[in-house]
């Protein structure tokens, strides 16, 4: 029996097409060196920086790192970027030293406008801090498009069209014009540019999306005069969908995003140890005011905050941190050193200070609605007593409130589960370093985009039923359209109707 064993044993594969047992088939041989060879290509480009990885991860439509055992991760996630000519982004980028008279502004377009890095200090972590001007958005957002893992080639398969135009620095560089069409030029150029294109034909523009780095208001003006571009009144622009630091809440395709403040994680667990940083600090200060006094401005609260402050033995403000004003880790210890943050409008309704106090993990509180309520409603809950504190402005202004006594009423149980919603917020509200790889924590830009691809989707079934997709209208009503819960179609009666 032992020798027949052995005789089959070493009888099978011999002659013609038999198959040894002792050596492995070809085909498993191809099979492991074509995996072996995939993960040192996959390694190598993982592990290089700089433009040749830039180029060698050059979008497609087809993506081996999205498609993984069979299921494409992309789907209905696919972003088709155009290529513009560069006269509508870079060049207007390196016209930098023009965009605000006696500031060197250049500087803030560095590192993808995060600006230059900061060294460390008290108040901002070790890695990730920049000096982020307010108006870099366009900057970054088409810096991390750039290596958005689903972007792609075939506009045909994209869920939404990037446009990658610098309306921003376009409006900056030309607010001062008295000549409107010369003001205007660039900004007509990109919309008869888009109009032009099979891309933008097959939906007239509804799928489109691009970010203007400043306020609506400068892209809005009318016929007769007066301030900024036009461009955003164009019927072209009118159908796409616009992120800007501020929405005007009259306008139903314009929708605010974060601004940038200075800390620009690369991973997870930077956000998480920062998070836990503002959990455990100790807070000596009840409030807190990061901002001058707008003398010449009566549509803001800020000479009677800063009166209120400073006969307040429990606030703090600039005017007790003497030299902090221009200094991003001085603001950033203001904000970090209080329970309440104070956000008042003050060239216009929003501010970047209120994402700095987010940041700090200082509860924020408002005296408009327009100051964060209506504007960020992809980034910040419904549910606005969660995680802010709102005081009606002209309560304040009449001196019928006096914003301490209003702050020292909230039970400190409440105030610990505030603080502690401003916390887990923070991720949400951060632009993270385009290079970061593996991670799962959202911030403002995966935020938005996600916004932007549902808006559209939306857009095209209603296409696909012959109707058009009413998701907001504009006119004095647009804002109410904003804060409908899922599900909601009827606008009624708000509580913000007073100020708006």
């Amino acid at each position: 029996m032992e020798s027949d064993a052995a005789n089959d044993r070493h009888s099978v594969g011999e002659g013609s097409g038999g198959v040894s047992l002792l050596r492995p088939p070809r085909i498993f041989c191809l099979t492991m060196l074509s995996i072996v060879l995939w993960a040192l290509i996959f390694y190598f480009i993982s592990t290089m920086k700089g433009d040749m990885a830039s180029l060698l991860l050059k979008p497609s439509a087809f993506s081996l790192q999205s498609f993984r055992f069979g299921r494409d991760r992309c789907v209905g996630r696919y972003i088709y970027m155009y290529d513009l000519p560069p006269r509508f982004n870079a060049d207007l980028a390196r016209e930098c030293g023009k965009l605000a008279p006696g500031v060197d502004m250049c500087k803030h377009t560095a590192n993808d406008g995060f600006g230059p890095p900061l060294p460390p200090g008290d108040s901002l972590p070790e890695k990730g801090a920049y000096d982020t001007d307010q108006y870099m958005l366009e900057l970054i957002y088409h810096a991390r498009m750039r290596r958005y893992e689903c972007l792609t080639a075939d506009p045909s398969i994209a869920a939404a069209v990037y446009v990658p135009f610098y309306a921003g620095f376009d409006a900056a560089l030309n607010l001062w014009r008295s000549n409107l069409s010369a003001r205007d030029a660039l900004a007509r150029d990109m919309a008869e540019w888009l109009v032009r294109r099979p891309e933008w034909r097959a939906m007239g523009g509804r799928d489109h999306f691009l970010v203007a780095g400043r306020g609506t208001w400068d892209f809005v003006r009318g016929e007769g005069g007066g301030w900024g571009s036009a461009f955003m009144t164009y019927p072209a622009v009118r159908n796409t969908t616009v992120l800007t630091i501020e929405a005007s809440p009259w306008l139903g395709n314009d929708f605010g995003v974060p601004f940038p403040s200075h800390f620009h994680p690369s991973s997870d667990a930077d956000v998480l140890r920062w998070q836990d940083r503002m959990r455990r600090l100790e807070r000596r200060w009840l409030w807190g005011f990061a901002g001058g006094s707008r003398p010449d401005s009566k549509r803001t609260v800020r000479a009677q905050i800063i009166e209120q402050c400073g006969n307040s033995s429990s606030c703090t403000m600039f005017a007790s941190a003497t030299g902090f004003h221009n200094s991003p880790d001085g603001i950033m210890g203001l904000l970090e050193s209080a329970e309440f943050c104070v956000e008042p409008c003050g060239d216009s309704y929003t501010r970047k200070s209120t994402f700095d106090a987010i940041l700090a993990g200082c509860i924020p509180v408002f005296f408009h609605p327009i100051s964060a309520y209506t504007q960020y409603t992809w980034h910040l809950p419904r549910d606005y007593r969660s995680y802010s504190v709102f005081i009606p402005q002209d309560d304040v202004a009449k001196r019928n409130a006096s914003i301490e006594e209003t702050l020292r009423k909230i039970p400190p149980a409440k105030v610990a589960r505030m603080r502690e919603e401003v916390i887990l917020l923070i991720p949400r509200v951060m632009y993270r370093d385009p290079a970061a790889n593996g991670v799962v924590l959202k911030d403002a830009f995966d935020v938005a985009v996600d916004a932007v691809i549902d808006r559209v989707a939306k857009r095209r079934r209603a296409a696909a039923e012959g109707r058009e997709y009413q998701d907001s209208v504009d006119g004095q009503l647009s804002w109410k359209y904003d804060l409908l819960d899922h599900g909601q179609t009827d606008i009624s009666p708000h509580e913000f109707d007073p100020y708006i």
